[in-house]
């Protein structure tokens, strides 16, 4: 269990240090306009919030000690 923490807590860790330094992002599409069978679709790449890459690293900091340090 120890060792699923580490790891979990060390991928959330790298992911938010990755997000927060601003190279997370996310395509979406939009459909701007319909007439008919025909569609004009928008795709736009739009950034991850940078508040969710700094919970990734509070909570994957926390994981990663919670595996470190043993129970008494």
């Amino acid at each position: 269990m120890r060792a699923g923490l580490i790891i979990v807590g060390i991928i959330l860790l790298v992911a938010g240090i990755w997000v927060t330094l601003g190279n997370g992002s996310y395509k979406q599409t939009d459909t701007v306009a319909q007439l008919g069978p025909a569609k004009i679709e928008a795709t736009h790449e739009k950034a991850v919030p940078q508040w969710l890459g700094i919970a990734g690293i509070v909570v994957g900091g926390l994981l990663t000690i919670g595996g470190f340090v043993k129970k008494s």
